[in-house]
Formats: C-alpha cells, sequence, structure tokens
C-alpha cells in the first residue's frame, strides 16, 4: 500500500514542475505531459518513488543510522526543522557551510565548542566576566546556534542525506557525493538529477507539497527507530510526536508558494483536476485518467 494517496499528491501541487523554457532535460522522463507552458510530473513515478524512499529511509533508521535533513530554501525552513526534530534526525535549514561534513572533524570541533560555552553560561561562569566579555560570547554562542543548531547532535557523518531543491543546494548534494553518502531529493524539472541518488520527483517550491513528503520521510525514521529500540533496548532515545498529518493539511491556497500560485493562475490546475475528476475519483482511475 502506498504511503501517500494520489489525491494527497494532487491536492498539494505535487505535480506541478517549472515552465517549459526552463526545463533540465535529464528530466524528461519524470515529465507525463504540458500544460498552458507548464511540465506536469508524472505522479505514478512520484508515487513509486516516495515508497521506495520511505522503505530506504526506515530501514536506515532501523540500523541505528542518521539521516541528515536539507532544506535553506524559505518555502522548506518550517517544514524541514519540525519534522526533523520530530523524529530526532539533525538538519540544516540556514545556510550550509562549506566543509559541513566533508571537513567533518572542524565542525566538530565547533560543535563541541558550543557546548562548552553553554555550559560556561548555564553555570554562572560568564557571570565573572565583564560586561562586554559575556556580551561577546554570548554572541557568538547565538551565532553557532544558528550555523550548527540543527547539526549539534549529529555524531559523525550522515548515512543518508535528504535534500529538498537539489539546485539550490548543491553544495550539500556535492559534499555528499565526495564522501559518497546517498542522496534522496526532492528534484524538480529544471534540476539536474544526476547527482541524487534516489529521485523524487516533485514540485520543490510549494510549502504543502514539501510538508507532505517531508513528514512521510520523518514518519519512516519514526518507524525505524521504533524497530531499533525494540530490537536494542535503551540504546536509542525514542522519537517523540505524532503522526504526521499533511495529507489532511491541504485548504490554505496561499501555502503553495508564488511560484505554484501562479501556475494555479495559468490554468494548468484545472485542466489536470478536471482530467482526475472525470476518471471517477480514486487511485487507480486518476492515474489512468493523467496517462
Amino acid at each position: 500500500m502506498a504511503v501517500i494517496s494520489m489525491k494527497a499528491l494532487l491536492e498539494t501541487g505535487v505535480h506541478f514542475g517549472h515552465r517549459t523554457k526552463k526545463w533540465h532535460p535529464k528530466m524528461k522522463p519524470y515529465i507525463f505531459t504540458e500544460r498552458n507552458g507548464i511540465h506536469i510530473i508524472d505522479l505514478q513515478q512520484t508515487l513509486s518513488a516516495i515508497d521506495h524512499c520511505y522503505n530506504l529511509v526506515r530501514d536506515t533508521a532501523a540500523r541505528g543510522g542518521s539521516i541528515l535533513f536539507v532544506g535553506t530554501k524559505r518555502q522548506a525552513q518550517e517544514a524541514v526543522a519540525r519534522e526533523s526534530e520530530r523524529c530526532a534526525m539533525p538538519h540544516v535549514t540556514n545556510r550550509w557551510l562549506g566543509g559541513m561534513i566533508t571537513n567533518w572533524r572542524t565542525m566538530k570541533e565547533r560543535i563541541d565548542e558550543l557546548k562548552r560555552l553553554e555550559n560556561a553560561r548555564d553555570t554562572g561562569e560568564f557571570e565573572l566576566l565583564t560586561k562586554k566579555e559575556g556580551l561577546i560570547l554570548g554572541r557568538k554562542i547565538e551565532k553557532l546556534q544558528e550555523q550548527l543548531g540543527g547539526i549539534r547532535n549529529m555524531k559523525a557523518v550522515p548515512d543518508l542525506m535528504f535534500v529538498i531543491d537539489v539546485r539550490h543546494e548543491h553544495t550539500a548534494v556535492r559534499e555528499a557525493n565526495i564522501l559518497g553518502v546517498p542522496v534522496i531529493a526532492l528534484v524538480d524539472t529544471n534540476c539536474d538529477p544526476g547527482p541524487v541518488d534516489y529521485v523524487i520527483p516533485a514540485n520543490d517550491d510549494a510549502i504543502r507539497a514539501i510538508k507532505l513528503i517531508v513528514g512521510k520521510m520523518a514518519d519512516a525514521v519514526i518507524e525505524g527507530r521504533a524497530k531499533f529500540k525494540e530490537e536494542h533496548g535503551d540504546e536509542v532515545e525514542k522519537a517523540e510526536g505524532d503522526e504526521y498529518s499533511g495529507e489532511a493539511e491541504v485548504k490554505d491556497e496561499e501555502l503553495l508558494g508564488a511560484a505554484t500560485l501562479a501556475k494555479l493562475a495559468s490554468g494548468a490546475f484545472d485542466e489536470a483536476s478536471a482530467e482526475a475528476g472525470d476518471e471517477g475519483g480514486d487511485e487507480e482511475e486518476v492515474v489512468e485518467g493523467e496517462e
């Protein structure tokens, strides 16, 4: 059984690609058709890719592996931070620092420095400093928290990386490629899927689409960690949080983002929805209607 329904993918606008003039030729196999100058992504392939990646993430977590969630673009930041925290995995939602994983030893030293400064502040050591010295160290803590807060509990280079928008996160993807870290990514029609090990063809601009898929990857982690905890007892902390409800969050049109709203205005969504409706509404018929 699919972990996400075809209806949810349609309602969140996962199928909207970019304008045809902005496409990347290597994405041709993932494109279903073109409407009003907009490429429409083949959702059957998206559905299959999500299922495969869900299993991969779950199995990685079940072995005790770590998955680094990366989404620094505005549309992805909130969902990536919230869902990675829910499943107790590291994340990067601010700027990706060059060498964040290829120069992990240095990054680990900076994380250790952050923890040391926080401990000094919390134990009152800052009170022994001058006001100016305390302010300087306080600002340093804030800067380190902003840069490294999402990976402060990452023990080593991740076993898997999950990325939103490979064009925007090209540095992160390149570092993962250098180290041989497998990359799962949402890949839109304007992106090169070449550097990505596991492509999820999808709209990477719509907030609702991002929330839906990121939430499912977090669910996969939670399922895998539960299995790991069952086999290894208290060696792993329990990931907290309820099941993701992203499929129900399909009401606020504003969450689609400016790029997708423009696609809606072009009439592409109306045509796609009409086809799906004409076919009777269930998952199988929606797929057949798009074919």
